[in-house]
Parts: structure tokens; C-alpha cells; sequence
């Protein structure tokens, strides 16, 4: 799954690393999933708006099921937001640019 520069690709082993800015955005999807093909764009150009300020990942969950059998992950795409490590909130299902980005602005606040 392509992703701009300003999108980690986010695994089992840099999870940690990933969690530990302010702010966070996981994005779990698959390449299968045609509301993540939607997603996935919308998600590339806040990461590169929030640059600096909101970490943006991504998890491809068939290269890593134990990431999203985590956080309980169930359909794709689903988005989990951190805040200073922590899980804050957590969205199953497509999001409206406008709506992800009001939630990032709020978190970021």
C-alpha cells in the first residue's frame, strides 16, 4: 500500500516507537478494501497537512494481524486515535475529510 512520505508504515515492531509522539493516527486497512482505497488518500494529504504535529500510520492488517487483533480491530478501514501514548478514540468504517479533520484539530488543540 503506497502512502505519501509523510505516512509511516507502521508494524508489530515500531508500534512502540510510532505511539510515543502527542498525537496519533493508525489507519488499519487492506488492500482488498475498497472503502480503504478511499480512505487511504484522505488520510495521505492530513498527514502531510499535519506534519509535524500528528503522527499518521498505517497498518496493512494481512502483513499484521497481531496489530489489529490488538486493538480489536474487526472491519477495515478502521482509524485509532492516540494522544500522548494512550488510545483516545477509536472509528470503524469511512470517515468525511472534513470530520477526520476536525478530530485531528481537536486532538492536536
Amino acid at each position: 500500500m503506497a502512502a505519501s512520505a509523510d505516512v509511516q508504515h507502521v508494524t508489530n515492531d515500531n508500534f512502540e516507537t510510532f505511539k510515543q509522539g502527542k498525537v496519533g493516527l493508525l489507519d488499519f486497512s487492506a488492500t482488498w478494501c475498497g472503502p480503504c482505497q478511499v480512505l487511504g488518500p484522505i488520510v495521505d494529504k492530513l498527514a502531510t497537512e499535519f506534519k509535524g504535529k500528528v503522527n499518521v500510520g498505517k497498518v496493512d492488517i494481512d502483513e499484521d494481524p497481531d496489530l489489529a487483533g490488538q486493538f480489536g480491530v474487526m472491519a477495515v478501514p478502521t482509524l485509532v486515535f492516540f494522544k500522548d501514548g494512550k488510545v483516545v478514540d477509536q472509528h470503524a468504517g469511512l470517515l468525511p475529510e472534513g470530520t477526520l479533520r476536525q478530530r485531528l484539530t481537536k486532538l492536536v488543540g
